[in-house]
């Protein structure tokens, strides 16, 4: 069966690419998949954040000094893989909204009408196999937001001893901002060869075995660039949405700090 390299369509850069699907699509291409992708964004950060700090003051309460980095690193991967279990159907469904192209096939081009209709198709169609596609890598995809949440309380912790503050000193938005952008590049350009992998897997013009199939195939036909096609733009989306996510969760949560000490 073919891998579906010879349709998809090709690029030859993040300016090559917009042109192109603006040319052919217009706005509404550029949009693909955003639903699913406010959706899972949403779900995942709220989820990862709630379960990352349940993990740690529920390991803090069994210690008397703070976390190191590996117990921040465990907590964080544990956070992930509950995280996933419950958003892979909509990373999936993402991933096929997006891989809409032409491929020859009538009304190919359109097989899915939004979230929704793709989540009921591949439901019917797939079964929840098809919903759970990518869900191994996903798995090693946790060491992604494992390492980003290590690096960024090692950074915000040894800071403040540079400083010479209290190591939980309140850091300006400046300096929360600093610290999660520097932190999501070192995560991304450390895992993000899982990403392209996961999304090859969920890609419903091609019909892989597994994930040791991906590796092999994306190795013989395009060498290590094939792992990291598209890091560039990733970094550009991903990188202010998780600068703004955590300056806001951080002013947020120590507004609701003070708040509640204030009326303790």
């Amino acid at each position: 069966v073919s891998d579906g390299l010879e349709l998809r369509p090709k690029y030859n850069g993040i300016l090559h690419c917009l042109t192109t699907v603006w040319k052919q699509e217009g706005l509404q291409g550029l949009y693909k998949g955003v639903t699913p992708n406010i959706w899972g964004a949403g779900a995942s950060w709220g989820l990862y954040f709630f379960l990352e700090n349940a993990i740690k003051a529920y390991k803090e309460e069994r210690k008397l000094e703070s976390l190191g980095a590996t117990e921040h690193l465990v907590s964080a991967a544990e956070a992930g893989v509950m995280t996933l279990c419950i958003t892979n159907p909509i990373w999936v469904t993402k991933t096929r909204l997006v891989l809409q192209y032409d491929t020859g096939i009538e009304s190919s081009k359109h097989q899915y009408k939004g979230m929704f209709d793709a989540l009921i198709k591949i439901y019917k169609l797939e079964g929840i196999r098809g919903l759970y596609k990518g869900f191994v890598p996903g798995l090693f995809g946790t060491s992604h937001g494992a390492l980003q949440f290590m690096a960024y309380e090692e950074l915000k912790l040894r800071y403040n001893k540079h400083r010479n503050r209290l190591l939980d000193t309140k850091l300006t938005s400046l300096e929360y901002i600093t610290m999660a952008a520097l932190s999501k590049i070192f995560a991304v350009s450390a895992t993000y060869p899982y990403q392209v992998v996961r999304a090859r897997l969920q890609d419903q013009h091609n019909r892989y075995s597994g994930m040791v199939d991906v590796i092999r195939r994306t190795w013989r036909k395009e060498g290590v660039h094939g792992f990291y096609k598209g890091i560039i733009p990733n970094l550009l989306r991903v990188t202010p949405a998780c600068c703004i996510t955590f300056v806001v969760y951080e002013n947020v949560s120590n507004f609701l700090l003070n708040f509640r000490k204030e009326n303790d």
